[in-house]
């Protein structure tokens, strides 16, 4: 592994035995108390999590919705408690709308974050509870400054929901925006929050905040009732990977994003990317052209895997690949259409421990402060999943009752051959989230890059067509290099960072340590004793 850092830096590598890397310091340091108690990965996991609804609500509530990948010391394990549609969102529901709606009671599914700490503390966890939570309703209840980039987003936030039921009144205190540095108290999150842990979820899910959570939705004009949130379930999904190089990438199946990473990297693999340096314009074209692919794929086939008709294995298997990297010029810009395989607002966290445990963890709001629903009274913020449904009645992605929608958010892992774990890592933000997983696992996978260069590299994201963002840092004679090749870049301007994601990532160091990055485009940091 290479220690340098050739990208221009406030942060260097962290190493430890114990390590958590998060979006937002005071949920890190969350984690790492877990840790210096006696607890492991998955109560730091869950700890940090838990904070991050707190001090960042605008990714994540405890209205959201979570993904993770742990490994438990022997085997990994994949786990998706994403939610489903209520049993009333029907294709003749949305009829009058030519896409779903982005904000209020219409764009929320089942939210299913709590169900996924819930479900990792039971199987995995080794601290009370109560112990794993009080950091979180310390925050809640007592106060906490506001830290400066969330604080940013926080007045985004506002202006664009200030107006839906309960939003003002949970995040607008006293009408305007708190600002970074502020105190910032949240007393009904933390009273939400106590209910969790005393009833190991069951009050949110069966019980008087379920009650109140389905009496705001009925009183809006939503659908959600009762049943529908009795019925949620988490499900243990293993992982789908796919070798790159030496290393082996997972994601969780469908209805995440996550497979897209995978085609990326297996077509590069087909092209034998790695030749040339990691920065030079023949690597970033082909791992844009392979991008481009992958993405219009996903798009038309990925959706709850129950309704896919083209399965993970089918959009993996080496054949469809192969005919898909064929496709790419090695010299000229594309604009790929999918092919057609044979049958066959958001927070990331990841912690690892001294025993060899690791976790890959990640919920979110989706867009923003999500729906912008809060239910009054309760701190409960409700994400807008239902967002990602398609409206096209022959898609595989349609709205349908009880079905998951397509999801943006996934957590990230990567084993050797031999299934041993080597890295724990995600990259934070909406559609850049499966093109960031590839551009980290590119530059420390194939080229040896630590954590912190990767995350610290200057960004490329896919937009359509031949259309392309880098971000303001990007080397001229790169973006130039693109131009000729027929790419439509645009540089984004220096304050355009949130839309190139955040990264987190915790490399295993040899048998008895770690070394872990922190995105600089974000509040948060990597810590570790």
């Amino acid at each position: 592994m290479d220690y340098a850092l050739p990208y221009p830096s406030q942060r260097t590598p962290v190493l430890g035995r114990n390590v958590v890397a998060t979006s937002q310091p005071l949920a890190a340091q969350a984690g790492l108390q877990m840790l210096a108690r006696g607890g492991n990965a998955v109560d730091a996991a869950i700890a940090a999590a838990m904070v991050l609804t707190v001090v960042e609500p605008t990714g994540c509530g405890i209205g959201s919705d979570a993904f993770a990948i742990l490994w438990d010391g022997q085997d990994l394990h994949g786990l998706n408690a994403s939610g489903r549609a209520p049993a009333a969102w029907t294709q003749e529901r949305f009829a009058h709308l030519k896409q779903m709606p982005e904000q209020g009671w219409d764009s929320v599914t089942v939210p299913g974050a709590v169900s996924a700490w819930i479900a990792l503390w039971e199987r995995f966890g080794s601290l009370p509870l109560a112990d794993i939570a009080a950091p979180a309703i310390g925050y809640a209840r007592d106060g906490f400054p506001l830290s400066p980039i969330i604080a940013v987003q926080w007045g985004l936030g506002a202006r664009r929901l200030g107006k839906e039921p309960g939003f003002a009144e949970a995040f607008m205190p006293g009408g305007g925006v708190p600002k970074a540095g502020e105190i910032v108290r949240l007393p009904d999150h933390a009273r939400t929050l106590e209910a969790i842990v005393a009833s190991k979820g069951e009050d949110f899910y069966r019980g008087e905040l379920a009650g109140r959570m389905v009496a705001h939705g009925a009183a809006h004009g939503g659908a959600m009732t009762l049943d529908d949130l009795a019925a949620h379930k988490v499900d243990w999904v293993g992982t789908v990977s796919q070798r790159f190089g030496d290393a082996t990438v997972h994601e969780i199946p469908p209805n995440g994003q996550g497979i897209a990473t995978l085609i990326g990297l297996a077509i590069l693999d087909v092209l034998g990317i790695g030749d040339k340096p990691v920065d030079d314009i023949e690597t970033l074209h082909l791992a844009i052209e392979a991008t481009k692919s992958a993405l219009v794929d996903i798009a038309a086939h990925v959706s709850d895997i129950e309704t896919m008709r083209a399965r993970p294995a089918d959009l993996l298997d080496p054949a469809y690949i192969a005919a898909r990297a064929s496709l790419i010029d090695r010299n000229r810009a594309g604009d790929p259409g999918h092919g057609t395989p044979r049958p066959g607002g958001t927070v990331y966290l990841a912690t690892a421990d001294a025993a060899g445990r690791m976790v890959s963890f990640i919920q979110s709001n989706f867009a923003g402060f999500g729906s912008g629903v809060v239910v009054p009274g309760t701190g409960i913020s409700l994400q807008n999943r239902g967002k990602g449904f398609s409206l096209k009645p022959d898609h595989p992605n349609v709205v349908a009752p009880r079905k998951r929608p397509f999801h943006t958010i996934i957590p990230g892992f990567v084993t050797d051959h031999g299934g041993n774990p080597l890295m724990a890592f995600g990259v934070m933000g909406g559609p850049m989230q499966a093109q960031g997983h590839l551009q980290m696992a590119l530059r420390i996978l194939r080229y040896g890059q630590n954590p912190q260069a990767a995350a610290d590299a200057p960004r490329w994201r896919v937009m359509h067509g031949r259309s392309v963002s880098v971000e303001a840092s990007f080397d001229p004679a790169l973006v130039e290099g693109l131009r000729q090749r027929g790419h439509e870049v645009v540089v984004e301007t220096p304050d355009a960072v949130f839309g190139f994601g955040g990264a987190q990532a915790i490399l295993r160091n040899g048998p008895l340590s770690y070394v872990a990055g922190s995105d600089p485009r974000k509040d948060g940091q990597a810590v570790a004793f």
